[in-house]
């Protein structure tokens, strides 16, 4: 018997810091957005760049997890299945509908550190200690 897949693996940078809140019931929920961009050339050898952008859910822990960790530009990998949400716009009243990603695992693959918009600083340099011919072991 065939089994059925949804699941979705991407790797971006996040357009804002995640917004986080709890559902009445006490859930924590925290959403974003993730843009993966491709790059290509066309055959006269012109590069072209798309950008496409994920709508991301979290919930409980992982969603604590994210609004701690995560920031504008955080470059991510994120582990979920596709879900389209429909509800009802409350101005217009029309029906509404988004594909998201139900994040089911994050990874931050770089630090807050490397992100910095401060430049790196140089390695420490020590002058290398005296060594005298006492020092060596032969």
């Amino acid at each position: 018997m065939a089994r059925d897949l949804n699941k979705v693996s991407i790797i971006g940078r996040l357009g804002a810091d995640p917004e986080f809140r709890y559902t009445a019931a006490g859930t924590p929920v925290a959403t974003f957005r993730v843009a993966t961009s491709r790059q290509w050339r066309d055959p006269n050898g012109h590069l072209h760049e798309e950008t496409e952008w994920f709508h991301v859910v979290a919930w409980n822990r992982l969603a604590e997890i994210c609004h701690q960790y995560l920031s504008r530009g955080a470059r991510v990998y994120i582990e979920g299945r596709l879900q389209t949400r429909t509800w009802e716009d409350a101005q217009s009243g029309q029906q509404r509908s988004r594909v998201e990603v139900i994040a089911q695992d994050m990874i931050l693959l770089e630090s807050r550190e490397s992100r910095s918009d401060d430049p790196p600083r140089p390695p420490r340099r020590e002058p290398p200690p005296d060594i005298g011919d006492d020092d060596i072991p032969f």
